[in-house]
């Protein structure tokens, strides 16, 4: 039997998020570009030793990026934004200019890579030609040859799914355009079979999703083309994140290897095989190492996996399901956690010691009693009765009585109008403010002990009062508290209820430098004592304008955090609704009457199959009732949401109920508003007016572009302005010059429907 141990993309941020600093000095000017090339080097060099050394053998080359390897294709083939093109192509000042934006032009769309919580640039075709600016995969395999003697695995972004993905051009065009970026791959892959390249990993993950017949002819197309040009390479064509439909065809286009996810496949995967085989003169690379858990596997079944697996082809590939760029790098700085449970976790690098140690039991390298040995814990912790509540689970078995709907908008508007008197357009924020320098000093200083609690509370209200301060000052209508005492949106609640851990250096990249550290449910949910009210009390306290109390929605908690594996999604997300709707109805009952439950993550859950999305919108929609069906008609609740193809959720996002949402639009605008033109959409809301991802200050004229244009399709006295999601990573000078254009925008367009004036 041939077996090989592979991995199919390694995180890029650091075992102390060293990347995300070498980017961040970069962009303020503290080190220079040559500085900054050299030490990511070394850290690209760290991560093929650290691999090599863990027992792979197909090491992957390319996955590493600046950014997004999105855009890492994109730019190598030419596909730079129009707005760009006036800069040194395929430099890296044009390259972060359409990640970040510069203070001519607005960056690239980002949104969500598939159904994870990673984001990628959306690459843009409008007036632009494909054409190969150059072979940066060539130049990292030759860095990897020759300075550590590693042969690797270059992985690219499939042309398929890389069109997909992208915008700028008509559906109709997408078989004209294909065409053009064949050769460029071929070029690219010569380039690499000459210099010595023994596979090629081509991801086409876009093959997880719903596809038509004509794709699929479009797929033997290309992959011929490929085949005909490079008869010796061993190109891999590599699927994740579900299973593959057209599962005979597939496996009979004329490439070496196949890669399916053995994991999040539902068991579909392993069914078609059983059903129609394997093409024996093909690798199968099977992912069966859970590339997006957190979890220990246990090997003893994963060997009867591999085994079954290998009953139909004698030539395998042991891999994760899919890169661990959405895993943390490893456990080993995990020291304030029980041991107990630490020994039942597996973030990269133990993930990859699974693959060795998995494919060496299959090569009769190691005894199968390893494989026993090894997965001990994972099997102890799951026995563990700890971590079951019955209370929660008596809970669970009635929540259908909580999950009624309020009374009908129109007339909880009429009571909210009443009773708050707001200006027409009323302005707002999304919640955080920005999250400088001294509060994270002071929140790690708290941490390590050298601040008291009381100095640490002290510093909270004294951030909390500035920023009051400051939304009088510029004038909003209503006032947020600014979220100082949060590291992030999930991890805090995540530190503050049952049955959820919160790791040290548990990191991994939502977008660009921008890291996150998300929770892990270890068991049953619960609400321990108020998160959120101390702070949200105080700062209202403290003006006579409407606070809104911040919270983060249950959907988006499960989603944006590892689950548990050993209960349902559904039984995660009930338990996280219950456990918010007492937060809530503290928040009500101390006077906090405008209340924001986040739910960003909705759309990026959103399962790649149609036919399984329904109930996962269903339960979405039924936990979000439950936790904010509680309060008066007088509380007003808003919600925000992110990054989505809105036109796919809408009747979703009508059905939530919450009386205001407020939706990520400066990149995508047009595309959103369009959503209105086709559902008529009655609850109040707001567009973001401005793009907080991007350093540039927008001028009034752009505001005023987005604002009017929405107002087109709806009603004023429905439209908030805000931009259009949090502040927290923007500075405080951004932040306030922003606003105070907004709000100057906001009162200006208020003037002119008051006089009548339409432009």
């Amino acid at each position: 039997m041939n077996i090989i141990q592979s991995n199919v993309g390694y995180p890029r941020i650091g075992k102390n998020r060293e990347w995300k600093r070498l980017l961040e000095k970069y962009w303020s000017k503290k080190i220079t570009r040559v500085t900054f090339e050299l030490e990511m080097k070394k850290l690209r060099i760290e991560y093929l030793k650290t691999q090599k050394a863990l027992g792979v053998e197909l090491i992957p080359i390319g996955d590493f990026s600046y950014y997004d390897h999105v855009l890492d294709t994109a730019v190598m083939f030419g596909l730079i934004p129009k707005r760009f093109q006036s800069m040194e192509a395929a430099s890296l000042e044009q390259y972060f200019a359409i990640a970040r934006g510069t203070d001519q032009h607005v960056a690239s769309e980002m949104t969500k890579w598939f159904n994870t919580n990673y984001h990628y640039l959306v690459p843009e075709l409008k007036e632009v030609t494909p054409t190969l600016t150059h072979n940066r995969l060539l130049t990292l395999f030759n860095e990897a040859k020759y300075e550590l003697n590693i042969v690797g695995k270059p992985v690219i972004v499939g042309p398929i799914t890389l069109l997909s993905l992208s915008k700028g051009y008509q559906t109709e065009d997408f078989k004209e355009i294909i065409p053009q970026l064949i050769p460029l791959y071929i070029k690219v892959f010569k380039e690499l079979e000459q210099a010595g390249a023994e596979w090629i990993q081509v991801d086409e993950p876009i093959l997880a999703q719903n596809v038509n017949q004509e794709m699929i002819e479009l797929f033997k197309e290309v992959y011929a083309n490929f085949n005909d040009a490079l008869p010796e390479l061993n190109l891999l064509l590599q699927t994740y994140f579900g299973s593959i439909d057209h599962y005979k065809e597939i496996t009979q286009l004329p490439v070496a290897g196949i890669g399916l996810d053995f994991v999040h496949d539902n068991g579909e995967n392993l069914k078609q095989l059983r059903t129609f085989g394997f093409p024996q003169d093909k690798f199968l690379a099977c992912g069966v190492i859970d590339g997006r858990s957190i979890w220990k596997s246990n090997l003893l079944d994963k060997y009867e996996h591999v085994k079954e697996l290998s009953s139909h082809t004698q030539n395998l590939i042991i891999q994760p399901s899919c890169s661990l760029l959405h895993v943390p790098v490893t456990t080993a700085g995990e020291k304030n956690l029980d041991q107990e449970f630490v020994d039942a976790l597996a973030f990269a690098n133990e993930k990859l010691e699974e693959v060795a140690l998995l494919g060496n039991v299959i090569r009769n390298r190691e005894k199968q009693e390893e494989l026993k040995k090894y997965s001990y814990s994972i099997i102890e912790f799951h026995k563990n009765t700890n971590r079951m509540n019955v209370e929660v689970q008596r809970q669970l078995a009635n929540v259908d009585v909580l999950a009624t709907s309020r009374t009908p908008f129109e007339e909880r508007k009429r009571s909210q109008k009443e009773k708050w008197q707001l200006p027409t357009l009323p302005t707002t924020t999304i919640g955080s403010f920005p999250q400088t320098k001294e509060v994270r000093t002071n929140r790690l200083s708290y941490k390590k002990g050298s601040l008291s609690a009381e100095e640490y509370e002290r510093f909270i209200e004294d951030e909390i009062k500035k920023w009051v301060t400051i939304q009088e000052e510029i004038g909003l209508d209503v006032f947020v508290h600014g979220e100082f005492e949060r590291t992030d949106m999930v991890e805090f609640f995540g530190q503050r209820l049952n049955g959820m851990e919160v790791t040290i250096n548990g990191w991994v990249q939502s977008y660009g430098s921008r890291c996150v550290k998300p929770p892990i449910i270890s068991g049953d949910i619960s609400f321990a004592e108020p998160m959120t009210l101390k702070e949200t009390v105080y700062a209202k306290s403290l003006t006579s304008k409407p606070m809104k109390g911040m919270l983060t929605g249950p959907v988006t908690i499960l989603n944006w955090s590892f689950e548990r594996d050993d209960a349902t999604r559904k039984e995660m997300l009930n338990q996280l609704a219950l456990a918010i709707r007492v937060e809530i109805n503290e928040l009500e009952t101390h006077g906090i009457e405008m209340i924001q439950v986040d739910e960003p993550a909705l759309r990026e859950g959103l399962p790649l199959k149609e036919k399984e999305r329904e109930a996962y919108l269903t339960d979405a929609v039924t936990a979000f009732i439950i936790a904010t069906g509680g309060v008066a008609d007088t509380t007003q609740i808003h919600t925000h949401m992110c990054y989505s193809e809105f036109d796919e959720i809408i009747e979703t996002i009508d059905a939530l109920d919450a009386d205001v949402i407020s939706i990520e639009a400066s990149r995508s605008h047009g595309e959103i508003i369009h959503t209105f033109e086709r559902f008529d959409y009655t609850k109040d809301i707001g567009l973001g007016v401005y793009d907080i991802h991007s350093p540039r200050i927008p001028n009034e004229q752009e505001m005023r572009q987005n604002l009017e244009r929405a107002l087109r399709v709806l009603k004023t006295n429905q439209f908030w302005v805000n931009p259009d999601c949090g502040l927290k990573t923007r500075s405080p000078e951004e932040t306030i010059e922003a606003l105070k254009v907004m709000v100057e925008t906001a009162k200006k367009v208020r003037s002119t429907l008051k006089a009548g004036v339409t432009k």
